[in-house]
Formats: C-alpha cells, sequence, structure tokens
C-alpha cells in the first residue's frame, strides 16, 4: 500500500500511530540541520520531520528532495512543539516523524511558483503547463467545485423524476446562431456532420417520444470568437426540456434548482427584495422584467441589479429644448432616446477631466456624444443650460433626483446604439465606485424577447432568437404588420450582469413553425430539408414543452469570482483558441485528407 491515509485527514487523534503518506514536495525548509517538508496531495498538506537523529538514512535522502517530487513518507504522528503549531492547516497540530522514505519521482523545477500568493505567473505559461497550474491550490479548488457541481446537479435533477439522456455528439446543423463545427464524413464523401451546438432538436424529439422530463449536463460546440465570459469552442450547460408545462412552470423548477445549489455551494447570499420596486414575479422568488424593461431601464438584457442608476428618460424634456440637435432627436419617439444616469456624490468622486474624458469611453460603443449636469451649490452646471428653460431644468432636476454633488450624464440618439452604450457606461460607473457587493448574487428574469429583428447581414427581417420558440398569441401574432413588434414566449436568466440561462417555450403546432419560417422568407420545403426529423415527428402528435439551458461554466465563474471563464475548465483554451499544452489546432497529414477527399486551398503564407 502505498499510503494509509491522505494528506488533511491526521489529527491528534491518530497521535503516535504508525502511518505512511504519498504526495508531493510542496516545501522544504532546513532548520539546524532539521529537514521539514510539507507534503501535499489534491486532499491537503501534512509537515513532516526529518531528524537524523531518529533516521540518518531517511535524512540524507531527504536532504536531496526539491519542489515537486513525489515521494512516500513511513513514520509515526506526534503532536507539534508547544508554539509551533499551525491553526490555517487541517492537520497544523501534528507532525510525522520519519522512519523511512522513498523516492517515487523526481522533477525538474517547475516553470513557475506553485505556492505562489502574489501575482499569477503569466497565463500563457500557466495554460502550457496546466497539470502543474492545478497543482496550485485555487485551480484546484475550482475543479473541485466544478465536479461537486455536476454531482449534486444530477442528484437534484434526477429526484425530481428527470431522465438523464446523452444525446449525439455527431450531429446535424442546429440553428443556434454560430458557426458549426464540420467533421467530414469518411464512409458518405463530401458529407459532414456538426458537432451538436446544442442537443435541441434531439431533446425535442425526446418530448415527441414521452420522455417528459429530459435534463443532460451537455457538451455545446460553437465556432464564435471567445471573450472573458465564453470559452472558445466548447462550452456545458445544465440542458432541461419539459413536457405539458408553461413559462411559470419552467420557472418554478429553475428558481428552486439554482437556489439549493448557490446556497449549497456558493456562500454568497441570494437578492429576492430591492428597495419596494415591484419587479419579482407573482409567486416567484427572483426578480423579473420584459426585454423593452430591462433596455430602458438598463441598457441591457442582462442586468446587473446588484446596484441601482437606472436609466431615465428624458426624451420629452429634451423635446423642448431649443437646441435643434436635441429636439430633432427627441421627435422620433419610435427608433430614438434620450437617456440620464444620475452619479450621487459624482462631483466628489470623479474630477472635470475624468468626466469629459467618459465621452471616449463611450464611444467606443458608437456614441457620438456624451453631456453631464453638474448639480452645485447655487445650480445646475452645463454649457447648454442655454437651451433650456427654468422650467425644463428644474424637470431634470426632479425626474432625475438630482442633489448638490450628485452629476447627472445624458446620451441621445438611436435607440438602440444609446442603450447600448449607456448599459456600457453604467456597467463602467458600478465598476469604478465598487458598488457590485461581490458577495450577493442576484438573478432576474428577462422575457417576452422580440419574435424578429432586422439582420445585420442582409438587412432583412430574420429571427432574433431561437426561431422554434412560441410566439405570443400564437400563429394569430403574425398577422400583425409589424412583425419586429411579435414577441416570443423566450426568457433569459440574467446573474450579476451575466446571461447564464436561455429558454422559451417551444412552438409545437407545425403550422405556426412553418409560418414563422415563412415570415423571414424561407419555405415549408426549406423546413422540411433542414428540419426533416422534427417536421416528420411533429406529425405525429407533439405534448406542449418548454426548455432551458444553464451555461455552467459561467454560473461557476460567478461563484468564484473569476473575471475570466478559462480557469473554470480543466483543460481550457487560450483566448486566441490555442491548447497551448497539446498544440492545438494542428496540421494533418496527408494520407488522412486524401482518406477523407478533402482538398486544402490555402494562400502560401
Amino acid at each position: 500500500m502505498l499510503r494509509t491515509h491522505k494528506c488533511d485527514e491526521l489529527s491528534s487523534a491518530n497521535i503516535w500511530e504508525q502511518v505512511t503518506l504519498s504526495g508531493w514536495v510542496s516545501n522544504r525548509r532546513d532548520h539546524g540541520g532539521i529537514i521539514f517538508i510539507d507534503m501535499r496531495d489534491r486532499y491537503g498538506l501534512t509537515q513532516v520531520v526529518f531528524d537524523p537523529e531518529d533516521n540518518k538514512q531517511a535524512w540524507e535522502t531527504a536532504d536531496s528532495f526539491r519542489s515537486e517530487y513525489v515521494i512516500q513518507v513511513t513514520g509515526k504522528v506526534r503532536s507539534r512543539p508547544e508554539g509551533q503549531t499551525n491553526p490555517n492547516m487541517t492537520t497544523g497540530e501534528i507532525e510525522i516523524i520519519t522512519s523511512q522514505v522513498t523516492l517515487l519521482s523526481k522533477s525538474k523545477t517547475p516553470p513557475f511558483e506553485l505556492d505562489s500568493h502574489g501575482e499569477e505567473a503569466n497565463e500563457e505559461i500557466r495554460l502550457k503547463y496546466r497539470y502543474l497550474d492545478m497543482r496550485r491550490q485555487k485551480i484546484l479548488d475550482h475543479m473541485k467545485l466544478r465536479s461537486s457541481f455536476t454531482t449534486y446537479t444530477r442528484n437534484w435533477f434526477v429526484e425530481r423524476d428527470f431522465m438523464d439522456v446523452q444525446t449525439p455528439i455527431l450531429a446535424n446543423s442546429s440553428p443556434e446562431g454560430a458557426r458549426d463545427f464540420l467533421v467530414p464524413s469518411r464512409l458518405h464523401p463530401g458529407t459532414f456532420y456538426a458537432l451538436p451546438q446544442a442537443p435541441q432538436q434531439f431533446k425535442q424529439l425526446l418530448m415527441v417520444g414521452g420522455i417528459d422530463k429530459y435534463f443532460q449536463v451537455a457538451p455545446c460546440f460553437r465556432d464564435e470568437d471567445p471573450r472573458a465570459d465564453r470559452h472558445a469552442g466548447d462550452f456545458y450547460q445544465v440542458d432541461c426540456e419539459m413536457s405539458f408545462v408553461e413559462q411559470d412552470d419552467v420557472f418554478d423548477v429553475v428558481e428552486e434548482y439554482l437556489i439549493d445549489i448557490t446556497n449549497k455551494l456558493s456562500g454568497k447570499k441570494i437578492l429576492s427584495e430591492t428597495d419596494g420596486k415591484d419587479i419579482i414575479r407573482d409567486n416567484g422568488k427572483f426578480f423579473s422584467l420584459t426585454y423593452v424593461e430591462a433596455m430602458e431601464k438598463y441598457g441591457s438584457d442582462k442586468p446587473d441589479l446588484r446596484y441601482g442608476m437606472e436609466l431615465v428618460d428624458v426624451m420629452d424634456i429634451f423635446a423642448k429644448s431649443s437646441n435643434e440637435i436635441f429636439s430633432s432627436i427627441a421627435e422620433d419617439t419610435k427608433w430614438n432616446r434620450i437617456k440620464a444616469i444620475k452619479v450621487t456624490d459624482g462631483d466628489t468622486h470623479f474630477s472635470k477631466t475624468q468626466m469629459k474624458n467618459f465621452e471616449k469611453y463611450v464611444r467606443q460603443f458608437g456614441a457620438g456624444w456624451l453631456g453631464y449636469f453638474q448639480m452645485k451649490e447655487d445650480w445646475l452646471k452645463w454649457p447648454l443650460n442655454k437651451f433650456f428653460t427654468e422650467a425644463d431644468l428644474q424637470e431634470i432636476v426632479d425626474r432625475t433626483g438630482l442633489k448638490e454633488g450628485d452629476v447627472v450624464f445624458f446620451g441621445a440618439g438611436e435607440k438602440e446604439t444609446v442603450w447600448n452604450y449607456m448599459g456600457k457606461f453604467r456597467n463602467h460607473l458600478a465598476d469604478l465606485l465598487s458598488l457590485a457587493n461581490k458577495d450577493e448574487i442576484c438573478f432576474c428574469w428577462v422575457t417576452d424577447f422580440p419574435m424578429f429583428e432586422i439582420s445585420d447581414i442582409t438587412g432583412k427581417v430574420d429571427f432574433g432568437h431561437n426561431p422554434f420558440s412560441m410566439p405570443k398569441g400564437g400563429q394569430k401574432a403574425f398577422e400583425q404588420e409589424d412583425l419586429l413588434a411579435v414577441e416570443s414566449v423566450q426568457y433569459d436568466l440574467a446573474c450579476n450582469g451575466y446571461e447564464i440561462l436561455s429558454g422559451s417555450i417551444r412552438n409545437h403546432d407545425i403550422e405556426s413553425l412553418v409560418a414563422a419560417f415563412e415570415k423571414v422568407g424561407r419555405s415549408e420545403a426549406e423546413v422540411k430539408e433542414k428540419f426533416g426529423a422534427m417536421y416528420e415527428a411533429f406529425q405525429y402528435g407533439v405534448p406542449p414543452h418548454g426548455w432551458f439551458a444553464i451555461g455552467m461554466d459561467r454560473l461557476l465563474m460567478i461563484y468564484v469570482d473569476e473575471t475570466n471563464i478559462r480557469d473554470i475548465y480543466a483543460f481550457p483554451k487560450s483566448g486566441k483558441w490555442v491548447d497551448l499544452m497539446m498544440s492545438s489546432p494542428t496540421v494533418v497529414d496527408n494520407e488522412q485528407l486524401e482518406e477523407l477527399k478533402i482538398k486544402l486551398d490555402l494562400d502560401e503564407d
């Protein structure tokens, strides 16, 4: 037996027991000829003592040990001398007096410090040597949390009659909004599988098959640009589909699950009320906003509600301005917006130069202008005061709640652009002022998403989100002249400024589904061709059903206060889409390409 105990489980209850430990040399200290080694395994640390007077041979062997050597130690447990206990270690009351030691494996000097409590090593180095990086306590703790999360999740859903079903990895293309990863077929040259962006079609077919409650911790693959909260290429989601449900039934399951697992694993306080604001859904536990409300109040469909600073609409006030630019923008109430953000004591927090430089910040998000009023002791200060009557200025003060020392910022222009940059500016201000409490977690449903939008690529009407969502009002909703006004029974769940869940009630009526595709210029024949299995299956009795998928990695990132999602993965890719440890992606040899009937057409460089 290479060990009798783990490196975290010995205590004063084991005094004078003979034990054997195996692990890594985490730290080595030589005090007056006596060698102290902190042995480490994934469970913890134990101090081991090598005294030449106790066993000279063991001491001589230990004298050659260096950081990250793998060793086996046998000895007796004793109490640490008075004054030398370590309350920060679970084994801090005891140490091992060594009688026998074996070197199991040597180690080169690691390329970075593993027990450093200061600045982390360069990420590229850490990812190249990820097997060393995961020996660090932070990464190890993340991996433990991830394991606990998936175990708890599976048990939770199984206990509630959900069936865990593994759907195919080699699948067909699914309209999830990103590029597919294609896999060529050797047996059917010229054809391709797609790695699933989500198991959507399969889980809907499970509903047709009578599996009324499905779940899976599902791998998903999307060829989209990585960012701090989006891993390159692949990610995992808690994926569910349920038959015979309405939107509130889905919400009840999600809220119960997230409250349970958040309380179990995160240690954060879940916010469930906010200063008397009536934004908690009826009989629910989480906040709830419609898409329009979220955009108008927070400039985001994933608002962080841990702090206030709502966007205030001042279009009607600016419409009365004698400045033609403002008044002309304010005339178009459908497509334009003028929004204000009040910063309490902003005149104290920000210098005049800072406030002017905020315009540079919002310009990167499409802003053409950012103005501000300062509330001084003797009234509002702003170069554009002259364009407003005193009554209009008083209305601005009243509507934004301005008090002496406050600052209010204004953004004006096209609706979507103003929402975007003022929402980002709100978050930027909150970061500068440290308004978000990291010990709190705030879940908010965002509902009633637009069914259709104008495509940035074609300029024509296209689906805004998942095309298989139920339109509010059913097929009759498509009779509206303005398709952009059609809302879907689609919902997201925002958490601390991130989107952590998407879902919808499905459009289970085949005629209505075909009608939805026809509205964006796709024929019934195209629906049959691209979604043949679903089209055929929907002829055989489809139960009403709905779904949700929780971004597991993103939620874990929030739990541990990480700002980059890569450290939540055991083996992440870099921000440049490279697995630095495995050196992938890589070139394959010509024989493999020929077998797949693939020819490359690459530039010389």
